[in-house]
């Protein structure tokens, strides 16, 4: 098993893959550097593999896939991973694999929003939309992150060999942030500085595109992480309704002893119905969540013990 291995997820990087793999190579001589062509059509696998860089093929479209591939075929102590895109300097890369390595931290988040990423990226869309996403998932998990989307992040063995990869592409950071939320991990946060993509360096990031796949995101493992809450307040919402239509027809009935509007009567009825149908569902999905991370905790044990047969 490899001390340190760098994964570099790559689509068409040729401006800056080089200066990328040399970077790091010179910030971390020991480690094994990994680039994934994940088909570009520029040369950049080749630059990467003159560089120095280990370089392989993936061929499902989008980060989140090359990640996938990359957790499955590399085993090491520590990941460190980054954008091919030379946003993140290499100044950082040993302290963040310290706390993995010594320190037990099972994510390391290198924090652009702390440091230097609001004067650097030129995108206001892109700047508002971090805060977004930062304040919906610290509200909603009751964590306190500062850097859900940064694309600069040191793992451990065990939390890589037990996440499962569900998002296909740029959404993939937000899913790792929420599961190693739910799943108690030990996460630590390191301000970084970043840098913009140099001149003739082009973001395959879609503002709008790839950013209402990061809120589907949160809205699908908020049902799934925390069902409970996510039902509840659906039910709530019913249930409020429910009470709008029916307080001035019962009202009505007290003064009157009469129900003229009896439809308003049958949609109130059917809306408290669908409340109370919400919340025996919120209440069924959170026991089985909770079974869930048992097992859970349960499988981390047994890769640890695999952790220790494959260092042997």
């Amino acid at each position: 098993m490899e001390k340190i291995a760098v994964l570099i997820p790559c689509y068409n990087e040729s401006k800056t893959i080089e200066k990328v793999v040399k970077d790091y190579h010179n910030a971390l001589p020991e480690a094994t550097i990994y680039v994934y062509d994940n088909n570009s059509t520029d040369g950049t696998g080749e630059i990467a593999k003159n560089a120095g860089a280990i370089v392989r093929k993936e061929r499902k479209q989008g980060k989140g896939n090359v990640l996938r591939t990359m957790f499955r075929e590399i085993d090491a102590e520590c990941y460190l991973v980054i954008d091919g895109d030379d946003t993140y300097p290499a100044e950082n890369a040993r302290e963040m694999c310290r706390w993995v390595l010594e320190e037990k931290m099972d994510m390391v988040i290198g924090d652009r929003l702390s440091s230097t990423y609001f004067k650097e990226n030129k995108r206001a869309f892109h700047n508002s939309g971090n805060r977004l996403v930062r304040w919906m998932i610290n509200k909603i998990f009751h964590s306190n992150i500062t850097d859900i989307m940064t694309g600069y992040r040191a793992f451990s063995y065990q939390f890589v060999k037990t996440y499962p990869v569900l998002s296909k592409g740029f959404e993939i950071e937000t899913e790792m942030t929420i599961h190693a939320i739910d799943k108690n991990f030990n996460i630590k946060e390191i301000p970084v500085n970043y840098r913009d993509r140099p001149e003739g360096s082009v973001s395959k990031l879609n503002t709008y595109k790839d950013g209402m796949r990061v809120l589907k995101t949160i809205a699908t493992l908020f049902k799934e992480y925390r069902p409970g809450l996510f039902f509840y307040l659906i039910a709530f919402l019913f249930l409020a309704v429910a009470l709008v239509l029916v307080i001035p027809v019962f009202i009505e009935y007290m003064h009157t002893g009469l129900v003229p509007r009896f439809p308003t009567l049958i949609v109130a009825s059917i809306m408290f119905v669908i409340s109370l149908l919400l919340t025996i569902t919120g209440l069924i999905l959170q026991v089985i969540a909770k079974k869930h991370k048992q097992l859970f905790e349960i499988m981390l044990n047994e890769v640890v013990i695999l952790k220790s047969i494959k260092n042997k």
